[in-house]
């Protein structure tokens, strides 16, 4: 019996509930919408392994970072002019822009032997870690 509510058709709740959004500004939030870069981290003892999805971009508009344990990815789409001659684009729905994503991972990687490949719109990285410092404790003298 505590689900029963007194209906009140005169209220001003109603009025507002049924009308809610009706005269708000349309908003063209599609057009704001950048493509992301999704990405998947697995870890082993010695390396991180990421996959990361950059579908309809060419490998030399990738460009991947490596600063300790900070992972950067960025990716642009370019547009490539079309010319025309009998006829005109009407209506295109290809994003064109910069989309970046970036990381911390658990520990510093060592850029200079990480490897990278790019096929069908998948980005592989093997990310090798430095080795840590071994924790060592001081004599006081």
């Amino acid at each position: 019996m505590n689900n029963l509510q007194l209906f009140e058709p005169f209220s001003t709740e109603a009025f507002n509930d049924m009308f809610k959004g009706f005269l708000k500004p349309l908003r063209f939030e599609y057009a704001t919408l950048a493509p992301s870069i999704k990405l998947e981290v697995s870890e082993k003892d010695d390396a991180y392994h990421v996959k990361a999805e950059v579908p309809g971009v060419r490998k030399e508009d990738i460009k991947v970072k490596i600063d300790g344990d900070r992972l950067s990815i960025s990716a642009e789409n370019k547009k490539e002019s079309d010319e025309k001659k009998n006829g005109k684009v009407v209506k295109s729905e290809f994003q064109y822009g910069v989309t970046s994503r970036a990381i911390s991972l658990g520990s510093d990687v060592d850029a200079s032997k990480s490897v990278a490949s790019y096929e069908n719109g998948v980005l592989e990285l093997t990310l090798p870690k430095l080795p840590s410092a071994a924790a060592r404790e001081l004599t006081i003298q």
